[in-house]
């Protein structure tokens, strides 16, 4: 049972290693959502005037 033995050193350390782990402050965590979703707002404008542009483009060579 060799595997048996594998596994439990194994959960030996992730247990060592989250206790190791600095975790953030909840005001940290609202703070880095809200560069995230600012982050995914901004790149979807980006990729949608893209959209535009290319649709567009397209409109302007197939009339």
């Amino acid at each position: 049972m060799d595997i048996i033995k594998k596994t439990g050193d194994y959960m030996k350390g992730v247990s060592a290693e989250t206790k190791r782990v600095t975790w953030p402050s909840g005001r940290e965590l609202w703070e880095s959502t809200l560069v995230v979703i600012a982050f995914i707002i901004i790149l979807s404008a980006a990729t949608g005037a893209c959209d535009f542009v290319v649709h567009f483009a397209l409109k302007l060579i197939n009339n």
